[in-house]
Formats: structure tokens, sequence, C-alpha cells
């Protein structure tokens, strides 16, 4: 059912708004949605009222809503009003829409219109309530979350610092590892030479440019050799005289452990570091850097000084060396035989220190005249090396003279050295092939003891190896009495005597290398053995040698037999047309023939 009513002045609508409230009650709408469509008609009819003319409000309930309209009448240009009101229960029975004018009615519809608006009060003060808690957790939310912030800020900062704190760990652990690798690595190339001038020229390589500018390095012996003598900075002059560091610059470095000093007055403009280069007695030297920028690193101060004392240390050892070796190379020189010779027979001999060490061991090679007229070649070998090893080589080499004067065979001869080094030196031990070459008689005898075999080429080139049963190594706590073994000589014949460095490669063993020298023996014609054995010795290292360094001292004798002669030692005891020698010292001390010495056979 439809309620109309037409409305043209402020009492009409008055009692429109009373009727669509009672309509609105009466078909169940809540007090609040009542309220809310009492207030929007009274603000849409009083619109209307001021435009004047004749409105037609219109409620039609349907489908559980109350459809509210309100047009003009007649219908004009004007938009008709409508809303909606929800009735969530029906009308109970007929509603009445009419408003008497009676005062009570309309004082009774007021009052009716207060309770709505006491409703929608209570309401609202329900929602103010539900406002203020909302607001106060709200509120409550916020400080948590603003407590939150604080605490995320506080540990953000606190991580930032961290890994702040972090990096600046890690870049000073990569420095400190940098600097510990360089000068492990630079430690390690100034220790592998023990040559002192080799290490002075490696200090400015490892220093320059990334720890250094430039790098000075004063050796007070060697301004001595000079003999005059270099301007050089007060700070390095005062780390000479009283052994510490010095730091000399317009500013206080701060180094630890360095004492600072004004500026130099040769270099005013660059700070000068001068460090002693420390040995167990006095300085051998101060050593004067400049810095790569304006000035160094604590640090890396503390790194260099370290590095001078190491580098201190690397050349004492290398000065102790030289020295010692220098030593070695004397005794040496004075341990190697002058050969002699016989008619028809030519000696030559070289001698190769290893290429480690002292450059001194116990290799040696002899060869002397008997009494009987006899020419004794001998070759042997003193385990170990140094000075130890080559004064038991002279003493062998002293007794083997002695004993030889009484005469003796070869195999008699190391049967008394045996007996000899057993009681002199129980410890130590060699090794040694003894050759004998009787005047007259085309016969070699010989005899060994633990040392490798001899190898003999014949005048047709064919080269054997006298491989006859050894005796045992001299010295041994062993009884034994050496054995003699002959072999048949012709003219042009050329016996090789050698150590077992010549032969022996840590790899191979020792027969390959004794293959080798036998091919190498072969390898040359007669007329060149009988005209330069001196060249025909070095000729047959080269090969031997040129394979690896050499880590054991190498001796070699060759004794041969002049083709050129008709000659079967019928030898008139002496030498004949000037003397018949073996490699002297020429060169660096060892292995050479020296200049003012005529070549074999001359």
């Amino acid at each position: 059912m439809t309620h109309t009513w037409e409305i043209s002045t402020v009492t009409d609508a008055a009692r429109a708004r009373i009727a669509t409230t009672r309509v609105a009650a009466a078909h169940g709408v809540p007090p609040l949605e009542r309220t809310r469509l009492a207030v929007a008609l009274s603000t849409r009819l009083r619109q209307c009222l001021a435009k004047g003319g004749v409105w037609r409000l219109a409620l039609t309930p349907a489908d559980g809503t109350l459809r509210v309209e309100l047009t003009s009448s007649p219908a004009g240009d004007e938009t008709p009003w409508l809303v909606t009101a929800p009735c969530p229960e029906p009308a109970a029975g007929p509603v009445s829409d009419a408003v008497a004018d009676d005062p009570a009615v309309l004082s009774e519809a007021l009052l009716g219109a207060d309770e709505d608006a006491a409703v929608v009060l209570d309401r609202l003060v329900e929602q103010e309530e539900l406002v203020a808690f909302h607001r106060e957790e709200l509120h409550q939310t916020n400080q948590g979350v603003l407590a939150l912030h604080a605490e995320l800020d506080a540990a953000g900062r606190a991580q930032r610092d961290a890994f702040a704190a972090e990096r600046a760990a890690r870049r000073e652990a990569e420095a400190a590892r940098r600097r510990l690798t360089f000068l492990a690595d630079a430690s390690a190339a100034l220790t592998a030479s023990l040559n002192h001038e080799e290490i002075v020229r490696r200090l400015p390589e490892l220093l320059v440019p990334e720890y250094a500018r430039s790098v000075e390095v004063w050796l007070f012996d060697a301004e001595e050799d000079r003999g005059a003598s270099v301007p050089r900075p007060a700070a390095a002059v005062l780390a000479a005289r009283t052994g510490r560091p010095q730091y000399a610059a317009a500013e206080p470095g701060g180094l630890p452990g360095v004492d600072d000093q004004a500026p130099s007055a040769l270099l005013p403009d660059r700070p000068l570091l001068c460090a002693p280069l420390p040995t167990r007695n006095a300085p051998l030297g101060v050593l004067t850097l400049t810095p790569p920028g304006d000035r160094w690193d604590p640090d890396d101060a503390v790194m260099l000084l370290e590095l001078t004392r190491r580098a201190g240390g690397a050349l004492e050892n290398a000065r102790r060396f030289e020295h010692n070796r220098d030593i070695a190379e004397t005794l040496q020189r004075a341990l190697l035989t002058e050969l002699p010779a016989l008619p028809g027979l030519r000696l030559a001999a070289r001698y190769l220190p290893a290429t480690y060490g002292l450059n001194i061991g116990g290799d040696w090679y002899d060869a002397f005249r008997q009494p009987d007229g006899s020419l004794i070649a001998v070759i042997g070998d003193v385990t170990g090396h140094g000075l130890h090893a080559a004064v038991m080589m002279s003493q062998l080499r002293t007794a083997l003279r002695a004993y030889a004067v009484d005469g003796g065979t070869p195999g008699e001869l190391l049967t008394r050295l045996h007996t000899f080094l057993h009681h002199l030196q129980p410890d130590l031990y060699a090794t040694a092939v003894i050759a004998r070459f009787q005047p007259g008689e085309p016969v070699l005898t010989w005899a060994a003891a633990g040392h490798p075999p001899p190898v003999l080429r014949g005048p047709d080139g064919r080269v054997r190896t006298l491989d006859a049963k050894p005796g045992a190594m001299l010295g041994i706590p062993l009884h034994q009495e050496i054995r003699d073994h002959t072999e048949p000589l012709e003219p042009g014949s050329t016996l090789a005597l050698y150590t077992d460095g010549l032969v022996e490669r840590r790899a191979q063993g020792i027969d390959p290398g004794i293959e080798r020298l036998s091919a190498a023996l072969g390898s040359f014609r007669a007329d060149e053995l009988d005209g330069d054995l001196d060249g025909s010795a070095e000729r047959i290292l080269e090969p031997m040698l040129s394979d690896s360094e050499r880590d054991d001292d190498v001796c070699l004798l060759l004794c041969h037999l002049d083709g050129r002669l008709d000659s079967r030692l019928e030898g008139i005891p002496g030498a004949r047309g000037g003397r018949l020698t073996g490699s002297g010292l020429g060169g660096s001390g060892l292995g050479g023939r020296p200049d003012d010495r005529p070549p074999a056979g001359s």
C-alpha cells in the first residue's frame, strides 16, 4: 500500500514528516534508520518549501524495504528525491497515515521523535566509547610500533656499526695477511741466495714501489773497500752508531721502536727511515728508505724493520758462506794433484764440485810413480761432504803414497787403506779404484773397493766395462783381502776412472750413466784422444752433466796409451817433452786447465 501526501506549507511538511515516522515505525524500520530517514526528509522538505510549489511525498513498502520518494507536483524538471529504509519486520496490521490537527497528537509525535533521537544518542555514546576504546588501543599500538621502530633503528645502527667494525677488521686482517705474505716471500727471496751482492740487489726490487719510493743499502765494509766515503744522512749515521732505527722528518713519525730526528740536510723534503742491518755482533750496514706516499703506516714500518732484521741475517750468512767457500776452494786447490807422465802415457783429470754447499767434498784423484818405475793412478770417494770429508780424503791420499813407496799391487794397497781407514775413522767409509801401468808390460793391473767399475776403450773404439768383482767399501767393519785384476793393453787404449757423481742419477740409477759414459768415450776418433786428451775429457763431461744440477762431486781421470808411439811402456823414468798434466784450477777454480799450463803432450 502506497501512502501519499501533498505538501505546500510548513504545516503540510510537519504532518508528512510525522506520518512518515509512524509508517516507518509500523513497518519495523529500526529507530536509528527512522531517525536518519526523518532528518533527511526534513532537510529535503525545507529545501522544497524554500523553492515553493506543491510537492508530493509517497511511501511504498515492498520486499523488506520502505521506499520514500519526493517529487514536485505536477512533475517538472526537478529530479525526484528517493531514499529507502530497511523493514526487517512487516507491519502487524493496518497502518494509519492520518495526522490530526490536535495539539496532543503533535506533541506525541514530537516526543516520539525525541525518543528516536535518544536512541540515536545512546548509540552515538556507545560508538564514542567504542571509538575511545579503539583510539586508546590504537594509541597503545602506536606506542608499541614506535618502541619497535626505535628498537629496530637501534638494532639497525648496531648492525651497521657491527658491519663497519667487521669491514674494518677484515681490511686490517687483509692488510696484516698481505704484510705477512710479503714478509715471508721477501725473506725466502733473500735467504735463497748466498751471494751478498745478489741480496743487496734484490732489496730495492722487493720494496719499490709498494713499501718505499727509494732504497739505499749502505754496507760498511763495501765503503771501506771503495776507499772514498759517500755523504750519508745524519739519521743513517746515528742508526749505524746506536744500532737503533731512526726516522728523519719535519714531524714526528710515531713509528713503534723508531727514534724521531730532525729532517735530513741531504733530503730535507722527504722523510727518511734509517734501519740498521743487524748481525750477532754489530750492524753490517744501514738501510735507508723513503716512503711511497707522505709517510709510512705504523704497521708497515714494523714489517719493514722485521724485514731489515732478516736481511741482516741473510747478509751475514752469505758473508760467512763466501768466507768458508774461499777457504774450501783454497784447500781444494791445494789437494788437487799435478799429474806426472810416462813416455807414451797421457793423463787428463777433471774435478767438478757439487753445485750446492761449500764446493768441497771427498772425491779425489791421484797419479804418482812407484820406485820400480810403474805409475799408479787412483780415483776415490770419501762418504760425505765438507771440510771433514776433504781432510779425510787428504789423509787417504797421503797414506796411499806412503804405502806405495814399499811397492805392492793395487789390491794390496787398497787392503792396507781399508785397515788404515777402519782404525782411523770407524764411522767413515770410502771407495776407490787403483790402476797400475808397468813399464815394459802391456798389461793393466787394477783393483776396486766398492767403486763404480773402470771403463776401457780399445784402439778400435770398442768400449768395455771392467766389471770383475770388486772388494767391499774401505773402512767397513769387515776383514777383507782385495784382489787384483789384469787386462791386456794395446797402444791407443784409454782407461776411464770416475766417481759416481758422473754417472749416477737418483731417478735412473748408475747403469744408464755408465752406458752414457761408454758411448761418449767410444765416440772419439783415435787421433782425437792422441792429440788432445784434455779436450776429450771436457767433451765427455759436457753431455754427461747437462741434464741436471750436480748434488754430488764429479771426478774423471783418463789414462791414454799413445797410439802414435810403437811403445809398450818401455819408459824411462821421468817425463818426456813437457809435463803431462790433468785439469788444473782455471776459471772458478775447479775443472779447467790454467792459462799458464801447456796442454797435455805439447
